[in-house]
């Protein structure tokens, strides 16, 4: 409980008489109040039926936390010579939440039948209380602030909202104002309906309206004209803090907003005013204004952001795409189109097989361990069989003997799959905890996984892993990341909200060489320019890898692009395209939008 809401200080000795002194029952009586009994108060007035109401209206009003009484009995000048006096006290009132109102009164004190007692008025609580008028506490709410992006373009900003309610008992004939209320308000919300706005307002206790929507002021101004006459609908102003951009990822952009909900909101203000009988205002007694927060920046860019949901925009299936700077680790797009964001934030935790994408980590992992160099010769048959598991390439094509950087270029299962069956069983989960896929990250504002390969336990797992196919599993994020360390050369640690710092979980890992790095960068820029890429090589300086993974019984695959180009990494997923193109295309289309 907050300390001290009522501190009543008098002055002065007063006459001493065989009863309590007037300033014992001034004191008596502000301490009772400010303590909560108001009984007590009262019981001291000449009018305790009054005073009672009075008191009680006042302490609902204003909430106080707490309270206690401090009466300073130094002389003061005050004449307590006569049946009357007003003692004069230095009121402090907690009302919670750091606010604190502090003022000077008077209490009237008359002799009765040779007792004091309170000559009860309002003005005895306070000077400018009067009659027919009670105290209120108003607490004001201040705009929220924006949410910038990387460039100061607000991402989200303090928005005009209207609800729209109804309350059945003014509406009359509540069918006709629901039917006319859905026809209007469906276009924004599919599952409004006659029925439910009717369902809605009969479960809604008498006295209360039942909120149908809410719609920012852009789009209440469509339907005004339609709606703002209806018997018993009426319309709640507010301003909220809502993307710019409705369709700018929704996902990532509730994220953020309920991440920095506390930032944005700022200090609410305060006054404390006198009320007539209808609840017009009369005086002002004391007022703090809402202080507003500064705004907060993210590293998103709209651009990027926009070009990567532009990009996945019209897939049928779920699709993803996150984009980060390697330099920094700062997350500059993360993209979901509809489909997607039904299933939450999948672009940064969801979880699924990368299929080829993964033979970057097999790559790295074969050049570390000396097994291969990037022009080494590899076979690539159609098929190849391991301790009875049949392991086939796309339509089973057949390159022969090729150097390491073709079958990586044109993705031969056969090839990666006999590389990791080479390797030992926990290679590819180191290698893949250095490229940043297994690293475990804190960072402000969102929930990330970048994924799990445990490590294999036999021939025919180390074989399936190799191409992406075992039980590795990865988020767009994940990928992003690994894409990231091989420009970068080190795992950069990711961040979102500009001024937190994001908390690294999980042991720093020992830097890929940067022979092998080269090495990777090679193979993936050949992926774009004679391999599975090909289909934008008409995009300058991308590199990357393809991927098409198996899930469920096998008969259904994702498609997956991961790659970069400059100081810009990015992981493309489109869920069950049937073969990683839709992915390419995505990718192009992302980055040519970036030009």
């Amino acid at each position: 409980m907050l300390a001290v809401p009522l501190l009543v200080s008098f002055a002065g000795c007063g006459l001493f008489h065989s009863g309590p002194s007037s300033q014992d029952v001034a004191g008596t009586f502000l301490k009772d109040f400010g303590g909560g009994d108001t009984a007590g108060a009262a019981a001291l007035t000449d009018d305790s039926a009054a005073a009672k109401t009075m008191l009680d209206k006042v302490r609902s009003a204003l909430k106080p936390a707490g309270a206690d009484l401090h009466p300073d009995l130094t002389a003061d000048g005050v004449d307590r010579s006569g049946d009357s006096v007003d003692e004069p006290f230095q009121a402090s009132w907690d009302l919670g939440q750091g606010r604190t109102w502090s003022y000077t009164g008077h209490v009237a004190v008359k002799r009765i039948d040779g007792d004091w007692k309170v000559h009860w008025q309002p003005s005895d609580i306070h000077p400018k209380l009067a009659a027919e008028q009670t105290i209120a506490l108003q607490v004001e709410q201040p705009d929220p602030a924006p949410v910038l992006d990387r460039d100061g373009v607000a991402l989200l900003a303090p928005t005009p909202v209207i609800t729209v309610v109804v309350d059945r008992k003014q509406a009359g004939d509540l069918g006709a104002v629901a039917g006319s209320l859905a026809d209007a308000l469906s276009r924004f919300d599919a599952t409004i309906t006659p029925q439910s706005i009717i369902d809605g307002a009969t479960k809604t206790p008498d006295g209360q309206g039942y909120p149908v929507i809410s719609l920012r002021d852009s789009d209440y101004q469509q339907v005004r004209a339609q709606i703002h006459e209806l018997p018993g609908v009426s319309f709640a102003s507010q301003t909220q803090l809502l993307a710019k951009d409705k369709a700018l990822g929704p996902q990532l952009l509730a994220t953020v907003k309920a991440a920095v909900q506390a930032k944005v909101a700022g200090s609410a203000g305060w006054r404390v005013i006198t009320q007539d009988a209808g609840g017009n205002e009369v005086n002002e007694l004391t007022a703090k204004p809402a202080k507003p927060a500064g705004s907060t920046s993210v590293t998103l860019s709209t651009a990027v952001q926009a070009a990567a949901q532009a990009a996945i925009a019209s897939a049928p299936q779920a699709a993803a795409i996150v984009a980060m700077q390697p330099s920094t680790g700062e997350l500059l797009a993360v993209a979901q189109n509809a489909p997607a964001d039904t299933q939450g934030l999948i672009a940064l935790s969801g979880q699924f097989p990368p299929g080829s994408t993964f033979k970057i980590v097999t790559a790295a992992a074969t050049l570390a361990a000396g097994k291969a160099t990037i022009d080494s010769p590899q076979a690539c048959p159609g098929t190849v069989t391991i301790e009875g598991r049949l392991i086939p390439n796309e339509d089973k094509f057949d390159l022969g003997t090729v150097p390491l950087r073709t079958a990586f270029a044109q993705s031969c299962n056969t090839t990666f799959s006999q590389l990791a069956v080479n390797l030992p069983n926990d290679a590819l989960t180191t290698m893949a905890k250095q490229l940043g896929v297994g690293a475990d990250f804190t960072v402000p504002g969102v929930t990330t996984v970048t994924g799990s390969v445990p490590a294999a336990t036999g021939t025919i797992e180390r074989a399936e892993d190799g191409f992406g196919q075992g039980k590795d599993q990865v988020s767009p994020f994940g990928m992003a990341l690994a894409v990231s360390t091989v420009v970068k050369g080190t795992i950069p640690t990711p961040s979102l909200l500009r001024g937190t710092q994001t908390k690294v979980n999980t042991p720093s890992q020992r830097p890929v060489s940067p022979a092998v790095l080269d090495s990777l960068r090679q193979m993936m820029r050949a992926v774009v320019t004679d391999g599975t890429a090909r289909a934008i090589r008409d995009t300058p300086d991308v590199a990357g890898k393809t991927g098409t993974a198996q899930f469920g019984d096998g008969t259904q695959s994702h498609g997956w692009f991961v790659g970069y180009r400059g100081d810009l990494a990015f992981a493309v997923l489109l869920t069950a395209a049937g073969s990683s193109t839709p992915a390419v295309t995505a990718a192009g289309t992302f980055l040519r939008a970036l030009r």
